[in-house]
């Protein structure tokens, strides 16, 4: 027999709401003091309660470590594209020191033309 509560954010069920959800025999069995079998049942639903508690948060737990480590992935290979880059960029500025090293220094400035002296 199993029992299944509407309450979700409830952590435990009461001994009244319990012998609410039985049937009149049962219930007539309870007030005849048959409390091993209500404290069981109730041990048992809380048991299942908890159980299904604690395998949903695993559940999440698991999903939040399988995304950081995609996350933690995404960032390493984003990290190594800037390197990458960084790299190349290196290279592109060494040519263009070379590049003015090598002609700008040793050629004269062209010469200064104003315009406005010619009127």
């Amino acid at each position: 027999m199993s029992i299944s509560l509407e309450s979700p954010g409830s952590s435990s069920i009461s001994r009244s709401e319990f012998l609410s959800s039985l049937p009149r025999w049962r219930r007539w069995l309870a007030m005849l003091n048959w409390r091993p079998v209500v404290d069981y049942e109730i041990r048992a639903i809380e048991f299942e309660r908890r159980k299904t508690e604690f395998e949903r948060r695993e559940k999440e737990h698991e999903q939040r470590m399988k995304q950081l480590q995609s996350d933690t992935e995404q960032i390493e290979s984003e990290i190594a594209l800037l390197e990458n880059e960084i790299v190349q960029l290196d290279a592109i500025n060494s040519r263009l020191a070379r590049f003015e090293r090598l002609h700008l220094s040793s050629s004269s400035p062209p010469p200064c033309t104003d315009d406005s002296s010619d009127s």
